[in-house]
């Protein structure tokens, strides 16, 4: 088993983060994304879409999409369990996930890519007023995210599972996007403060 890496990119390291979490160490391939290598041989020939984290399995098998991975190794490793428990528990981390993913991570990536010079060649075409676009969206969800956490601990109840993971990757990831957290969501920076202190975040 090998899992192709992509260092600090959001997706390679929503896995690195997940697995530190289960306290899980996979052979890692480095792949340099900043010379697009992740376009090139062995990736490609693994991922026609030419993006990581790829994991290959012993017997050859494929799997890519950092969400899938992850609940790969929840199957494999239930516990601690990272997708929630029971049918309710579950299905809150699924909706918080989706949400954290689609409503954050999302945007901040847009931004990113569509703004920022060193993702021209990657993002074609890329369209700032897009990027902009997606600035206000990310702050406008982590304003009702913080009306959320004002009543619980992490994002989709009171055990930290993959939607926290999500948000940690996404929130970090704004940096370079050049969005800021809102200084009033003072309980959105307790949680980020809170996950990123956990050794696993340093995946």
């Amino acid at each position: 088993m090998k899992l192709f890496d992509g260092g600090r990119a959001p997706n390679p390291r929503r896995v690195r983060v997940f697995l530190a979490e289960k306290g899980l160490e996979v052979p890692l391939v480095p792949v340099d994304m900043g010379a697009l290598e992740h376009r090139k041989q062995p990736v490609s020939s693994r991922n026609p879409l030419q993006r990581l984290p790829v994991l290959e399995l012993d017997d050859g098998t494929v799997i890519t999409e950092s969400v899938a991975i992850c609940r790969y190794f929840e199957e494999l490793h239930p516990e601690p369990a990272l997708f929630g428990r029971g049918a309710l528990g579950k299905a809150l981390v699924e909706m918080w996930q989706r949400r954290m993913e689609l409503n954050l991570l999302g945007c901040v990536t847009a931004a990113f890519r569509h703004i920022h010079p060193a993702m021209k060649e990657w993002e074609i075409p890329q369209i700032p007023e897009w990027g902009e676009a997606n600035k206000p969206k990310a702050v406008g969800f982590l304003k009702l995210l913080d009306d959320e956490l004002a009543n619980r601990e992490f994002v989709a109840g009171d055990a930290y599972s993959i939607a926290d993971i999500t948000g940690l990757i996404a929130i970090d990831f704004m940096k370079p996007a050049r969005i800021k957290v809102p200084e009033d969501c003072a309980n959105v920076l307790r949680w980020h403060q809170a996950i990123s202190s956990r050794p696993s975040a340093a995946a």
